[in-house]
């Protein structure tokens, strides 16, 4: 099973008679949103697995310190 970003969620459109379901998968999400999750998220589990997805893509992460700014 692929790496989840978010829940699936399920929405049934106003006069359509399937539901439509749409999947978060990790290896969709821009690299700017998984880059914003890890300087914002709260969860660390989902924050670590943005990390592997950068290191997968190639992404190098360099480090900064907010007081050096």
């Amino acid at each position: 099973m692929p790496t989840k970003f978010k829940p699936t969620s399920v929405t049934l459109a106003r006069g359509a008679s399937k539901p439509t379901t749409v999947h978060y998968y990790i290896k969709q999400t821009p690299k700017e949103e998984l880059i914003k999750y890890i300087n914002e998220g709260q969860k660390r589990k989902i924050k670590q697995k943005c990390r592997n997805e950068l290191v997968r893509r190639g992404v190098e992460i360099v480090w900064v310190d907010k007081l050096t700014e």
